[in-house]
């Protein structure tokens, strides 16, 4: 009988965040395949967990995922992690996630920190609609390509960068995105947690006598409507209606409106009650 993939999420800086069912699940199958071995092991260690762990990262993943999905089709169960977070979000873990599928793998989540919704949520910019558009590409063809098909996007867009990379991103896209709305969101759940809340220009003059440390979620406002446009209030107070309609409550509807129009949030509440 075949065994299962459960994809387990780790903490992402606190291990305060890991799940006593994660726990459990770690110590119940019969093998881990892990992203790095090494920070998979101090993990364990912390929860007192002996279990064997194989390699699975993005230079190994096609050879590496035939043989676990092989282990798991001969009855054993396996748990895939990664350093940090959900497992398959950004990560090689997506491709062992399909292979098993298509092997007829059954496979089961046990949920954990995800980075990108974290800092969402704590970044005070509009949540009702976003797109997360992960890591840009180190070639700069494609990195100016990546940030050109995004240009015009009304959603809120999440990116993710290292420190060492972030400066030239913030340049990147400002000379794409114009001026906007930004948040920085560093270091999460650890104790130098920041959210900093900047325009491009003044997160570009914030960081040009400092050296940005910690992994960086970055967080930019969506393309507000075109003054060109002339959207009206009229206009403004239907797409919040289709909101509603949506299932979307009268509160979040306005909320969302007003981000994507010139108008205020109370102008298009007053309207929808």
């Amino acid at each position: 009988m075949s065994g299962i993939l459960y994809v387990v999420g780790t903490p992402i800086g606190n291990l305060s965040d890991f799940s006593p069912r994660a726990v459990e699940t770690l110590a119940n199958v019969d093998f881990v395949a892990a992203e790095d071995t090494r920070v998979t092991l101090k993990l364990l260690n912390h929860f007192d967990i002996k279990k064997e762990m194989v390699s699975y990262y993005e230079h190994n993943k096609r050879q590496r995922g035939e043989i676990i999905c092989q282990r798991i089709l001969n009855g054993e169960n396996c748990a895939i992690v990664t350093d940090a977070g959900m497992p398959a979000i950004s990560d090689p873990g997506e491709d062992l996630v399909a292979l098993c599928y298509e092997l007829g793998i059954e496979v089961q989540s046990v949920p954990g920190p995800t980075a990108f919704a974290t800092a969402l949520a704590v970044s005070g910019l509009p949540t009702g609609r976003f797109t997360f558009e992960g890591f840009l590409s180190v070639n700069k063809k494609s990195r100016r390509e990546h940030l050109e098909e995004v240009k015009d996007e009304k959603r809120t867009m999440i990116f993710y960068e290292a420190p060492h990379k972030l400066i030239y991103t913030l340049n990147d896209m400002r000379k794409v995105f114009g001026n906007r709305n930004i948040a920085l969101v560093r270091e999460l759940t650890k104790i130098h947690e920041q959210v900093l809340r900047f325009t491009f220009d003044e997160a570009i003059a914030y960081y040009a006598d400092k050296s940005p440390k910690g992994e960086y979620v970055i967080i930019i406002e969506g393309k507000k409507q075109d003054e060109a446009e002339e959207i009206t209030l009229e206009q403004a107070i239907a797409l919040a209606k289709s909101l509603v309609e949506k299932g979307m409550s009268i509160n979040s509807a306005a909320k969302e409106a007003a981000a994507q129009t010139p108008f205020k949030k109370g102008d298009i509440y007053k309207a929808l009650i």
